[in-house]
């Protein structure tokens, strides 16, 4: 190790250390923030009334008619992410009681400020608002976090595995948090909900920022998420709880570049996200005024709610981080539970198809059945991605997939033709483009991290997390089916057992590995030359623990040609009506399959972590 190495690896160290909130400082801070709720204002007598709410109504219902030998639920399958986000500043605008919101991303745009307001609005006519936001990318900002430190004393803000005890993380302090305490670091609150008096619930793969709402001006994720309204929310109340107690939440005052902001300044401070005089996009005035309308909102939701039966919540538990997770709560047992009862068909929906040892050898054993179920897997392809070395890795896998766990798999497009996702929300056709006039267009950030393209657009990358068993069982959640979900992330899902719930979830994840969405991924035809040899020589090089040098990749992208129906690649006439497009259809990059392959030759050993 050269000197100047080593000076910079103890310089990372030192700032990993220094990261201790002096105790004058911390308790000055705290009576600053508690000062600061106190002396804060309540609404004003028109502005207090919380909105009508059918959905709320339902929720209580529900809970009202079951019974722990019959519990009855509505569920609403939050496909468009426009009705996401719909659904979540309804509920906050109906809330009586109170509301519990728990994200992995909370950004300060357009989707972000609006839910911020209206958790603040609800503070402020008597509903206590709980928020708790892995701090690595929860409102990172801690001038933003001082002021809402105090916004209100019916409103609080934790931020969760803090590791340097910051609100905002530099790009040092990632280097140092990789160095030092990797373990620590990478263990996030990968949980995503909002929990409105109890009774009602949203979960699923939505964070709150713009692109997972259709309001990304360059790229948008295709997401899921499920209303869950009745008795279940109680046991999501409880693992919110578990959550918001563990000394792993810290609040935001309790951070050392917050704290020292307050006391600094002596007194709460003001924020320019926070300022009612702050100019509003048309989109988002449009989104806030439909939502105050509990009817018009049943009517955009009503035709994707069903009443059901049981459903269940597994959600991991904060001692996942300790390293002794409670078997009974704990998401990835579930999840590996109701594939290996899966006697039929499993239909697969993950933006990351990286799995496990442990999910590799389920599914190994689920083949050397007598009568092996169907395994359908939609996934991202290298086009729609925004992980573009998480798809290497994935990509090291193909033949084993294909193979040996017959998987039969489809790459989403980036630009798909059929897809639950408003473009024109977007803002990208401009303001006199609308598919939903109620929603407007407006401003919006623009992508990071997805590879370059040959046509320009507004790309749509899949984040969904969903599962069918059966066409009995369907499964919503965060989970990815990754190492990362296994060992690192906690998760949590919703469980439904009901037949016409799962048969729309089957439909909405068919919907999406249609051929005007989806890529089908096949083998190559076989060389002339050698076939058996080529094909033996690749499946040494993919064992390989590390390098992935074999030139000839197993699997390819398939295109359905016009006026020719689908048909599955062992079928004599498959090549006739399947075009074969490359592995990494649209994808703009010189010499794009070497880039690739460098990535996945010196990556497979990240897989856990990504």
């Amino acid at each position: 190790m050269t000197p100047r190495l080593l000076l910079a690896l103890c310089a990372l160290l030192a700032l990993a250390g220094c990261t201790t909130l002096e105790p004058r400082i911390a308790r000055q801070a705290a009576e600053i923030a508690e000062a600061g709720r106190l002396a804060a204002p309540d609404c004003v007598a028109e502005a207090c009334a919380p909105a009508r709410s059918p959905l709320l109504e339902l929720a209580q219902a529900a809970v009202a008619e079951s019974t722990p030998e019959a519990p009855r639920h509505q569920v609403t399958l939050l496909d468009y992410g426009q009705d996401a986000l719909l659904a979540r500043v309804h509920l906050i605008r109906a809330a009586r009681e109170r509301v519990e919101l728990q994200s992995f991303i909370f950004d300060s745009d357009d989707a972000g400020l609006l839910v911020l307001e209206e958790l603040l609005a609800a503070a402020r006519r008597g509903v206590k608002v709980r928020v708790l936001l892995d701090q690595l990318y929860g409102l990172p900002d801690p001038g933003l976090q001082a002021a809402l430190a105090g916004a209100h004393r019916n409103f609080e803000l934790r931020l969760y595995n803090p590791t340097f005890n910051e609100a905002q993380t530099q790009k040092l302090q990632f280097a140092a948090g990789i160095l030092c305490c990797f373990r620590s670091f990478n263990r996030r609150m990968h949980t995503k909900l909002l929990l409105v008096d109890g009774v009602v619930g949203i979960t699923g793969g939505r964070n709150i920022q713009d692109r997972y709402f259709d309001w990304g001006e360059s790229y948008n994720y295709r997401d899921r998420d499920i209303l869950v309204a009745g008795p279940v929310a109680r046991e999501m109340g409880e693992n919110f709880e578990a959550f918001w107690r563990h000394p792993l939440s810290v609040p935001a005052e309790g951070l050392r570049d917050v704290a020292e902001r307050l006391v600094e300044r002596g007194e709460v401070l003001r924020h320019r996200h926070l300022d009612p005089a702050r100019v509003r996009s048309p989109r988002v005035q449009a989104m806030a005024e439909v939502a105050g309308d509990g009817q018009r909102v049943w009517e955009r939701l009503s035709p994707f709610t069903l009443p059901v039966g049981p459903v269940e919540f597994y959600a991991d538990l904060p001692d996942k981080h300790a390293g002794d997770p409670a078997p009974g709560d704990d998401a990835s047992l579930a999840m590996r539970e109701l594939v290996a009862g899966v006697r039929e068909e499993l239909v697969l929906q993950t933006p990351y198809l990286v799995f496990s040892r442990p999910a590799k050898k389920l599914f190994k054993t689920l083949q050397k059945r007598e009568d092996p179920p169907v395994v359908w897997v939609s996934t991202n392809s290298l086009a729609a991605t925004d992980a573009f070395p998480v798809y290497a890795m994935s990509h090291k896998y193909k033949r084993f997939y294909l193979r040996e766990l017959r998987f039969r798999i489809f790459e989403y497009k980036p630009y798909p033709e059929d897809a639950p996702i408003q473009v024109a929300a977007t803002g990208a056709l401009g303001p006199e483009h609308t598919l939903l006039p109620i929603f407007g267009s407006g401003s919006a950030g623009s992508a990071s991290g997805p590879v370059p393209l040959k046509r320009a657009g507004v790309r749509v990358g899949l984040h969904s997390k969903s599962l069918v068993v059966d066409n009995e069982v369907g499964v919503v959640g965060s989970h990815n089916f990754d190492p990362r979900s296994d060992h690192l992330n906690t998760e949590s899902m919703v469980v439904v057992h009901d037949p016409q719930f799962a048969a729309a979830l089957h439909a909405s994840i068919r919907r999406d590995m249609s051929p005007a969405n989806a890529w089908l991924i096949a083998a190559h035809r076989k060389s002339p030359i050698l076939p058996g040899l080529v094909y033996s020589l690749g499946k040494i090089s993919e064992k390989l623990p590390i390098f992935d040098i074999w030139p000839f990749p197993y699997a390819t992208s398939y295109e359905l040609k016009p006026g020719c129906n689908p048909m599955p690649p062992g079928d004599p006439r498959f090549h006739d009506c399947h075009e074969d497009v490359g592995a990494f259809p649209e994808v703009d990059i010189p010499l794009k399959t070497i880039y690739t392959r460098i990535l996945t030759a010196f990556g497979a050993g990240l897989v856990p972590i990504l």
